[in-house]
């Protein structure tokens, strides 16, 4: 372990050399390396504070301090979220859109001069190594949590997955219709309840409803805060549910989704799930899946 630990530590002091951590200056402009990460992160659309306290691993008085400065500057306003009134929403002013697209700028000019100087062969072997270690740190910070249905990190969790169901499509979602996941449903043993924290923070969930007729499990109420997509959550949270049905003597997982959610359909199809006719009346879904384990 200690030569790993070592290993570690090098890694990173090559990584804050080259990407300007050590200036007081983040790519030569007037902000702090954390100042920069949280313009970035709080994105053209917004962002509440609770996810970027998640994403980031940052402490609550430390956010607010961060998010002040910038809104001193000029950059970011902070409002009640529409979403959930108890918790606030960090927008990009005007200025502030223009200077991440700067920051966007930059830090294109030091990614193409770390990639410059190696060969075909090296900037492949660097990208395809880069992406390894941001999926592994990602998975490092991930923790599932089997709950309880009617646990309130789970009942947020869900209020927001029909919440965006609706929001994106015309034909209004009613989880009381068709394949249903009632609370009864999703316990232990009929099935279970998965929570995904990123460091403390609910942000994604999903379910496993077994059946008494031998049937393979049905994975349910898949769904990962917008602020933690592309940063393997979901992944996680379908290997979690797939190794919990293999547990329960599953042979076969399936599933059915909405057409309208086509980062949820892709990432079904990049973990080896077959589409296959419907093996339900679900009135929402438009393509079933399954997987055998």
């Amino acid at each position: 372990m200690s030569s790993l630990l070592g290993d570690v530590r090098r890694f990173n002091r090559t990584v804050t050399e080259h990407i300007g951590v050590l200036d007081d200056r983040y790519l030569g402009l007037g902000l702090t390396a954390a100042q920069a990460r949280l313009l970035w992160e709080i994105g053209p659309t917004g962002s509440e504070l609770r996810s970027l306290r998640a994403r980031l691993d940052l402490d609550s008085g430390y956010l607010t301090r961060l998010v002040r400065t910038l809104t001193d500057a000029g950059l970011v306003t902070a409002v009640p979220s529409p979403a959930d009134r108890r918790s606030r929403l960090a927008r990009l002013t005007k200025k502030g859109l223009a200077e991440r697209a700067l920051l966007d700028e930059r830090s294109d000019a030091v990614a193409q001069s770390v990639l410059e100087p190696l060969t075909q062969s090296q900037r492949q072997e660097l990208v395809a190594a880069m992406r390894t270690v941001q999926r592994l740190l990602a998975a490092a910070t991930v923790e599932m949590r089997a709950v309880d249905p009617e646990h309130p990190d789970a009942r947020r969790c869900l209020a927001a997955y029909v919440a965006e169901l609706n929001v994106r499509s015309e034909v209004p979602f009613d989880p009381a219709a068709g394949s249903t996941a009632k609370p009864e449903e999703l316990r232990p043993p009929r099935g279970v309840m998965i929570v995904a924290y990123l460091r403390g923070t609910a942000m994604g969930c999903g379910a496993l409803k077994h059946h008494g007729d031998g049937s393979p499990s049905d994975i349910k109420r898949m769904w990962v805060h917008e602020g933690a997509r592309g940063r393997g959550v979901g992944r996680r949270l379908l290997e979690e549910l797939e190794r919990r049905a293999a547990e329960h003597g599953d042979s076969a997982v399936r599933l059915e989704t909405n057409a309208l959610l086509v980062e949820a359909i892709a990432l079904y199809r990049s973990a080896g799930f077959v589409e296959v006719e419907p093996f339900n009346e679900e009135p929402f879904a438009d393509h079933w899946f399954r997987k055998e384990l």
